[in-house]
């Protein structure tokens, strides 16, 4: 049940091409969308006579999901308000998932000619949200793999498990949200803008980068309206309020979108949950956890948690988790952020509260193939359970043992 890999890394890396990573939504009802292949909503027990909104099965290269369903939304004259879809897919990728369109009235998706863009199938339902989805299936090809040939002895030491870390993308492109969730949920606004506003690390743009800089130098808002890119519209939306209401940090950062915010207090959980999945792997200890069941597709049944069950859970933490649900792992991460539970129960951001939740510490890798292409290439095959991230698997096979994702302390 340890799921770490003891063999070495191929190395290499993928993404070389969006032929190259190719992601299959797996719907509520186990069916697995194929590329090219029609689709209709009877198969997918999701067909509503008189439904308001129209449903369709969204194949797309290159484009990641919100803009590609906007784009289509845009020609039934509905906006960003009017789409929905079960989950957010890789840009740089071959992608089908479900999503759908509130309109009234009939029309022909597949009549639209948007690049890159393809409709396999639509019917009349009540419309895609978040969550409605069970997994997702991957192909992949790993290239510039020095040691392609051991891809297969890592697929067998990982035994159909894999450890379920967050991926560096849960953290920000800079890397920082969860240490400005943590200044947040300590009540420490103003660190937190400050971290927002001039923390440089993994910043690729010259341009901000020096922004940032010089910010953190002057702590001029007003001043440094004048400097920072007009591509950083949240930094600029901050930087405005501060200059007119010198050190209202709270209502400063209450005038980034939701979203964003609740992004920065997922990390601190995300980040909570890779520390204690590092020690459990570390240790061996998977047996003092809480757990899981299984559905009827071989993942867990996050419905069905208990003292026994197959799928150990990790915390991922707020105010109402027990104690002994916390366990021995979570509370020291927690303590080296300087955060308690207590802490989740946002009174002065009361819309940025968290209840807490659990999620796999170890997640099913369903159907894993893996087939040497040659030329130090290999092509990976397997099905994850939602929100589960494929680069976490990969990490096992390209880096080696013990790849994780990041934890911030």
């Amino acid at each position: 049940m340890l799921a770490i890999t003891r063999a070495r890394g191929t190395g290499g890396g993928f993404r070389s091409s969006p032929e190259d990573f190719v992601v299959k939504e797996i719907t509520a009802n186990g069916t697995v969308l194929e590329p090219g292949a029609a689709c209709t909503g009877e198969r997918l027990g999701r067909y509503r006579e008189g439904g308001k909104h129209i449903e369709f099965v969204l194949e797309k290269r290159n484009w990641n999901t919100l803009d590609a369903v906007i784009a289509i939304a845009k020609r039934l004259g509905r906006g960003r308000k009017s789409v929905g879809y079960a989950g957010t897919k890789d840009r740089n990728a071959i992608t089908l998932q479900l999503a759908s369109v509130f309109s009234p009235g009939d029309a022909d998706l597949s009549s639209f000619s948007i690049k890159d863009i393809r409709i396999n199938g639509q019917w009349r339902g009540d419309g895609i949200s978040m969550g409605d989805v069970l997994g997702n299936a991957f192909e992949i090809t790993v290239r510039d793999a020095e040691g392609a040939e051991r891809a297969a002895a890592v697929a067998d030491e990982l035994g159909g498990l894999m450890p379920n870390y967050f991926g560096e993308q849960r953290f920000g492109y800079r890397g920082n949200n969860a240490r400005i969730g943590a200044a947040i949920l300590r009540g420490d606004f103003g660190g937190a803008v400050d971290d927002y506003l001039t923390y440089t690390g993994n910043e690729t743009n010259e341009e901000a980068s020096e922004a940032r800089r010089r910010y953190a130098d002057e702590r001029d808002p007003l001043r440094a309206l004048s400097y920072f890119p007009r591509f950083l519209k949240g930094e600029r939306t901050v930087l405005a309020h501060l200059a007119k209401h010198d050190g209202n940090y709270a209502n400063a950062l209450r005038l980034l979108p939701r979203g964003t915010l609740l992004m920065f207090v997922h990390a601190v959980q995300s980040s909570i949950f890779n520390s204690e999945l590092e020690a459990r792997v570390g240790n061996g200890d998977f047996t003092s956890a809480v757990f899981a069941g299984e559905d009827f597709y071989g993942f867990p049944d996050m419905g069905r948690v208990a003292g026994s069950g197959k799928f150990a859970l990790g915390v991922l933490p707020g105010f109402e988790s027990r104690e002994e649900e916390l366990g021995t792992y979570a509370k020291e991460a927690m303590e080296r952020m300087q955060i308690g539970k207590e802490q989740f129960a946002m009174r002065q951001m009361p819309e940025l509260s968290m209840k807490g939740a659990y999620r796999p510490l170890l997640a099913p890798v369903k159907g894993l193939g893996c087939s040497v292409l040659g030329s130090g290439a290999y092509r990976l095959s397997f099905s994850l359970p939602s929100g589960s991230y494929a680069t976490a698997l990969l990490n096992e096979f390209i880096k080696g043992p013990g790849a994780q994702g990041q934890a911030v302390d």
